[in-house]
This record gives C-alpha cells, sequence and structure tokens, in this order.
C-alpha cells in the first residue's frame, strides 16, 4: 500500500514539474533571444552614433509613449500621422489598450512611461511565448501524423521560432506587438481547450489593443457560435484539452464568450465615433492619416511587382521574401491536420495584410500576431535529431537579430 502512494506521490510531482517546465521553459527562452536581439541592436547603436533608448521607442512607440503620458485629448502638436499633419482627431487611430496599461504601470516609483513600457513588454512577452509553447503542443496533439511524445519538443520549437521571428525585436520596443501576440495566443488556448470564459476575456482585451483583433474576434465568435448550436463531440474532434465540460455548462460558457469577445472593439470605435461625430470615424481617422485601407490587394501586388523588377533595399526585398513564405506556411498549415481554428486565425490574419494597404515596409512587423503558422515548422524539426534543431535554432536567432537590429536602426523608414 505504501509503495501504491509512493508512486501517486511521484506522479503528482511529475505533474507539478511539467506544468512548472510549462512555464519556466518558454519565459527563459524568451529573455534570453530578446537579450541577444537587444544587444545587437545596442551594438548596431554604438556603430552608428545613436540613441539605444531613442531606437526602442521610434515610430509608433513615441506614440504609445505620448498616450500614457498626456492621453488623447492633450497630446502635443509635435506627435504627427503619416503626412506631417496633428488635428484633434489624430490620436484616436491608436487603440487604448497598451498606452492605458503602461499610463497605470508608469504610476509606480522610479518609473516613467518608456521605462514602463519596456517592463509591460517584458512580462507581456514572456506570457505570449507560454501561449505560444501551450499552442505549439496542443496543436501536435491534435495531428495524427505527430506521435504525442513530440508534443513537449514542437512546443518549445514553436517558442523559439516565434520568439525569434524576423521582427521580434518590436515585443523589446514600446509597441503592441507584446500585448496583443499574448491576448491573441492565450485566447486561442482557450479555444483548444474550450476554456470558453478565458478566450472571451482574452479577445475582449484584444479588441481594445489593435484593429487586427477583428480577425480573432470573428474566429472566437465563429467557435463559440458552432458550440452554442452544436454538440461538443462534433466540435471536439481529438481531445487537445481537459475531458470536455456538460454539455449544457459549456454552452453557457461558449454563449458568454460570444457576447464578450467584440465588446472591446466596438467600444473603441464607438467612442471614436463619438468623438469624430461620424459612426466611421476610425476608418476615416487611420485612412486620412496613415492611408489605411483594404483594397484588395492592389497596393501589395504594386509593391511586390515594383520590388521584384526594380527592388534594391534589403527592407523591400525581406519584406516580399517574408509575404512569400508566410502565403506558403499557410498553404502547409491548412494541410497538416492542425485544429481548424488556429489555421484559421493565423490565415486570416495574413489575408487581412495582403489584401489592405498602407506602409508595405511594417508588415514583416505586423505578419509577428501570425505565429501560428510557425507551428508546421516546428512540427518539422521536431522530426530532427537534436544536433539538427540546435543548429537551426541558432542560426534562425542570429540571423533574426541582425534583421531586427537592421530595420530598426539602418532603415530610414518606419516598421
Amino acid at each position: 500500500m505504501r509503495s501504491v502512494s509512493n508512486r501517486g506521490e511521484q506522479a503528482h510531482s511529475g505533474e507539478i514539474a511539467a506544468r512548472y517546465r510549462e512555464v519556466w521553459l518558454p519565459v527563459a527562452v524568451f529573455l534570453v533571444v530578446r537579450a541577444l536581439g537587444l544587444a545587437v541592436l545596442a551594438r548596431f547603436a554604438q556603430l552608428r552614433h545613436q540613441n539605444l533608448p531613442d531606437l526602442l521607442d521610434a515610430w509608433d512607440g513615441k506614440w504609445m509613449i505620448g498616450l500614457a503620458t498626456f492621453g488623447y485629448d492633450h497630446m502635443p502638436w509635435r506627435f504627427v500621422d503619416a503626412r506631417g499633419i496633428h488635428t484633434s482627431d489624430t490620436a484616436y487611430a491608436f487603440f487604448p489598450g497598451y498606452p492605458i496599461l503602461v499610463h497605470y504601470v508608469a504610476l509606480a516609483p522610479g518609473l516613467n512611461a518608456f521605462r514602463a513600457g519596456l517592463l509591460v513588454n517584458i512580462v507581456l512577452g514572456a506570457a505570449a511565448a507560454v501561449a505560444a509553447y501551450r499552442l505549439g503542443r496542443l496543436c501536435a496533439h491534435a495531428m495524427p501524423q505527430v506521435p504525442d511524445h513530440y508534443a513537449d519538443r514542437v512546443g518549445l520549437l514553436t517558442t523559439v521560432l516565434f520568439v525569434a521571428a524576423p521582427m521580434g525585436i518590436v515585443m523589446s520596443m514600446v509597441y503592441t506587438e507584446a500585448l496583443y501576440c499574448a491576448l491573441a495566443g492565450w485566447a486561442l488556448v482557450g479555444l483548444l481547450e474550450r476554456r470558453w470564459l478565458l478566450a472571451g476575456g482574452c479577445t475582449l482585451v484584444a479588441g481594445l489593443c489593435r484593429p487586427t483583433a477583428v480577425v480573432l474576434i470573428g474566429v472566437v465568435m465563429l467557435a463559440a457560435l458552432l458550440t452554442v448550436f452544436a454538440s461538443e463531440r462534433l466540435l471536439a474532434g481529438r481531445n487537445v484539452g481537459p475531458a470536455p465540460a456538460p454539455e449544457a455548462g459549456a454552452r453557457v460558457r461558449a454563449a458568454v464568450c460570444l457576447l464578450l469577445a467584440p465588446v472591446g472593439w466596438l467600444t473603441w470605435l464607438l467612442v471614436v465615433a463619438r468623438h469624430t461625430g461620424m459612426l466611421t470615424g476610425w476608418f476615416q481617422v487611420q485612412t486620412d492619416g496613415w492611408g489605411t485601407t483594404f483594397d484588395l490587394g492592389k497596393q501589395t501586388f504594386q509593391f511586390v511587382n515594383y520590388t521584384l523588377i526594380n527592388g534594391s533595399d534589403i527592407a523591400d526585398l525581406s519584406t516580399v521574401g517574408l509575404l512569400g513564405l508566410s502565403v506558403v506556411l499557410m498553404v502547409v498549415t491548412w494541410r497538416s491536420g492542425m485544429p481548424w481554428q488556429v489555421m484559421l486565425y493565423g490565415s486570416l490574419v495574413l489575408i487581412s495584410l495582403l489584401g489592405s494597404g498602407g506602409l508595405m515596409i511594417s508588415r514583416p512587423r505586423l505578419l509577428l500576431p501570425a505565429f501560428v503558422l510557425l507551428i508546421p515548422i516546428a512540427v518539422a524539426l521536431a522530426r530532427r535529431s537534436r544536433a539538427a534543431q540546435a543548429w537551426t535554432c541558432a542560426a534562425v536567432v542570429v540571423i533574426t537579430c541582425w534583421y531586427g537590429a537592421h530595420m530598426v536602426s539602418v532603415y530610414p523608414h518606419a516598421i
């Protein structure tokens, strides 16, 4: 009887250790890779006689700090849009989630908005890394061709590829990517594990952070709607999370998720509508100030066509290459057997970028929330030897650290 008890205690201890490993390992990966990225950027800044803090709050980062410091209605006139113009509406193009969070963190002793923004992104980037690890594991369990004992390896490799994404450097800057990726990642985890309140709550907050949260909102609402009107057995497929809750309770929570998901996004659009006096006020401010429109890919096609024929800039050529690679990854993802919620989310993020106009050079940064498209690469790497995995990850980290530093410190335009 004692040996049975000991075995039970050992099993319980093993589960606890595994749970801790799912947290500290991706957090360690995030901190190490991002520290390397910052070190490379600092070296670039030194060699180019630049100031590292100025690079870390460049472009939109200055807006984030300004909004956290002054608020929307008291922004100094030096804050201008892409045309160099400042109006009473200009600031309302930026969603409030990140500036509000930074504002309240900056109230702590010894912090200002800049330091608070960096601190927030360290914490949120680590949370996003843990979500990437969990998503990798869940997707591996859901893919019939992937042995279950590969799941942890897929989770770790997904984390490395996400943290070392080409423009992963923005998670060390005063930008919204760390916050949004953390919220989107945990919302998707909530969907796969049928934790509807987690999915709905994260999606609600994500809607206050980025306009592109509409993609996440759509996927979460669709999954919740299907659960409300269909059986869990039909929707769950292969079990990738905890055992399903009783059907009635699951449907109630899914219904709550359905109601929560769009609240943040719609709230901000209504706030801007009231400020501008137009129901489409936010879209008008964004289009007038930054030229962002949904043109079914017209500007993207023109940019790709011109760059392939006339391009000589690393930034332009790499943007075209990364867009092309992302399309390939989207196709591979749909053939991989991953859960449909994850595939649909990643695909819609990419399609929304390809179909919209605006500043093309920002596309590598805006692709970061589509990190779920990297999971098939993690699965393929997991089948290789440990040495091959290590060398591949090391090469990716080195190349992307250089690339991020180049884009932030060398390229003269926005990211």
